[in-house]
C-alpha cells in the first residue's frame, strides 16, 4: 500500500452521544459489544498525533505504528474492493480497529495511531473504549475475526460506508495484572455487526478515518 503523511489537523467532527456497554458480565467474560449513535459531521480540531514508535514496515501501512503483541490477533477476511476509494477506506477501517487494541495494550488512548484513523465521533469512540478498558484493568488477548464485508460509497465520494460482521468467541478479557483470560461459553453474544463510516482526510492524500462507528450486538445475521 502507497505510504501517506501522518494527518496533523482533520476538518470533520460529530456531535453525537457514545453509549458503551459495559466490559465484562456476570460470565465473567469481556466482550466487545460497543454501541454509538450517529449525528451529522461538524468542524473540529482535532488532537495532535502523537510520534509512532519504531516497527517493522509492514505494520505501519501509512507511516503510523498500528503493531499489536502475537496474542492479540485481529483477522479480516475479507475481499478488496475494485474501486480505489472504497478498498483504501477498507484498509484504513481496519487501520482503526487495529489502532483501538494498539490503544489498549499501549495503555493509552493517546496513541498517535487512534488519532491518525479517527475523527469526530470516531476519534471519541476509540477514546471511550481504550479509556474504559485501562479503567478496568485489562486488556484483550486471543483472535477475533472480521468477515462479510461490503462498502458503500457517498455520492459527492468524500466518506464510505464499510459494513462487516465480527466474530468474538475465541477473543477475550485479560486481566492486567495477574494475567488471567476471562472466558465464558461461546453465544450470540459474541457476533457483532459493524457500520463505520470513513471520510477522506482533509490533510493527508489517500487516508480514510473513521468518523462514525454503529455496532449491532447479538447479530443473528453474522452466525
Amino acid at each position: 500500500m502507497k505510504r501517506r503523511t501522518l494527518p496533523v489537523a482533520a476538518a470533520f467532527a460529530a456531535t453525537a452521544v457514545l453509549l458503551l456497554t459495559a466490559c465484562g458480565g456476570g460470565d465473567g467474560k469481556s466482550k466487545d459489544n460497543d454501541k454509538i449513535a450517529g449525528a451529522d459531521q461538524g468542524a473540529e480540531k482535532p488532537e495532535k498525533s502523537a510520534a509512532p514508535a519504531a516497527a517493522p514496515a509492514e505494520d505501519k501501512p501509512d507511516g503510523v505504528d498500528v503493531s499489536l503483541p502475537k496474542d492479540m490477533n485481529l483477522v479480516f477476511d475479507w475481499d478488496k474492493p475494485k474501486n480505489k476509494n472504497e478498498a483504501a477506506a477498507m484498509a484504513d477501517a481496519a487501520n482503526y480497529l487495529r489502532a483501538i487494541y494498539r490503544g489498549v495494550d499501549k495503555r493509552t488512548s493517546k496513541d498517535g495511531a487512534v488519532t491518525a484513523y479517527s475523527t469526530g465521533e470516531g476519534l471519541h469512540y476509540a477514546k471511550t473504549q481504550i479509556d474504559s478498558r485501562v479503567d478496568g484493568g485489562w486488556t484483550a488477548t486471543g483472535t477475533r475475526r472480521h468477515y462479510q464485508a461490503t462498502t458503500r460509497s457517498a455520492p459527492n465520494g468524500n466518506s464510505v460506508e464499510v459494513a462487516f460482521c465480527a466474530d468474538s468467541s475465541k477473543f477475550y478479557g485479560k486481566e492486567v495484572k495477574t494475567g488471567k483470560v476471562l472466558k465464558s461459553t461461546p453465544s450470540i453474544a459474541d457476533f457483532d455487526y459493524f457500520k463505520i463510516v470513513m471520510v477522506k482526510s482533509p490533510t493527508s492524500e489517500g487516508l480514510w478515518q473513521a468518523s462514525k462507528v454503529f455496532v449491532e450486538t447479538k447479530a443473528e445475521k453474522c452466525r
